[in-house]
């Protein structure tokens, strides 16, 4: 059986305040995009081991057991019968890029092994299995528009279509530290819920929704905020970077033609 774990864009990012155990509340916005890896499991019957994982595209530099999907399958193993599977991921969204790529396999790989096994759990315990794994893990389960907050694990599903627009996803060759990014914040409540704010014209985003780690990022690494500026000047009704970066993403009424350096990564598809 095979599925296609998609990755996500933040629409806006707000961190409102730090927590008592060091993570940080937020609210944004988590919506998929059709920028997928390939995740495949076969049930292999002769096989003395619990799974054999493989892996091709982009190169995963962890051993298999430090997988998000070798983690989730352990989670679920550890709750339900399962017999050995051979496990494929091939792996097209980039890492360290704000996307959720690494969270949405895990997800994804929950709800194929529910559906290959066809295994009496629920998508309400699939999301708190996945909560486990990752912060936004849960938000892969329904995989539908969110407004997120807490750690980005309270959801709250929002109406939100945008297939009358391009998106182009620029990812420059930039990690950007997670907790760096942090520390270059200063925790804010926001004066306007998100849920507000994207009931406004696209065109008028830039105005209202912003991300907060953008001010001390591009302060730190220009190239993405220029990346962002380029966005805005080949046409873009809104541009923002999503997560922690380094990817910012252009929404555009009309196909861009972007003029990227060759180091950069770049994808532009209809929503």
């Amino acid at each position: 059986m095979i599925c296609y774990p998609n990755a996500k864009i933040n629409i806006g990012l707000n961190v409102v305040e730090k927590r008592p155990d060091g993570y940080h509340n937020l609210e944004t916005i988590f919506f998929p995009i059709p920028l997928t890896d390939a995740l495949e499991t076969v049930h292999n019957p002769e096989s003395k081991e619990p799974y054999l994982f493989s892996s091709s595209g982009i190169d995963i530099d962890a051993k298999p057991e430090e997988n998000i999907c070798i983690k989730a399958f352990e989670l679920l193993k550890a709750n339900y019968e399962l017999p050995p599977v051979n496990i494929h991921l091939h792996k097209m969204i980039p890492f360290g890029a704000g996307l959720g790529g690494g969270s949405a396999d895990g997800a994804f790989m929950l709800n194929l092994l529910k559906k290959e096994f066809e295994l009496d759990v629920t998508e309400e315990e699939l999301q708190e299995l996945a909560a486990q794994l990752g912060a936004d893990c849960a938000f892969f389960i329904k995989n539908k528009p969110s407004y997120a907050t807490g750690i980005g694990n309270i959801l709250q599903d929002v109406e939100l279509d945008l297939s009358d627009y391009y998106i182009a996803l620029i990812k420059p060759p930039i990690h950007v530290s997670t907790p760096d990014a942090y520390r270059g914040i200063t925790p804010t409540p926001s004066s306007h819920s998100l849920t507000e704010l994207i009931q406004l014209p696209v065109e008028q985003w830039k105005h209202h929704i912003k991300n907060d780690f953008e001010q001390s990022v591009f302060a730190k690494y220009p190239e993405i905020g220029k990346i962002k500026m380029e966005l805005y000047e080949a046409g873009a009704s809104y541009a923002c970077m999503s997560g922690s970066g380094s990817s910012v993403f252009g929404l555009f009424k009309t196909e861009p033609s972007l003029n990227m350096p060759p180091s950069c990564f770049t994808w532009i598809k209809k929503l």
